[in-house]
């Protein structure tokens, strides 16, 4: 049976995807406090 393999498989691609997502949020932020006009 392969059922440990496949949620450990779900379970790293999903860790993958958070760690994009929190990657382009991060730098999302940081484009978006540089290119604000501070006053």
């Amino acid at each position: 049976m392969h059922d440990e393999y496949l949620a450990l498989e779900i379970f790293f691609t999903s860790l993958l995807v958070l760690s994009v997502l929190a990657i382009g949020a991060i730098s999302g932020l940081v484009v978006y406090r540089l290119y604000k006009p501070k006053r």
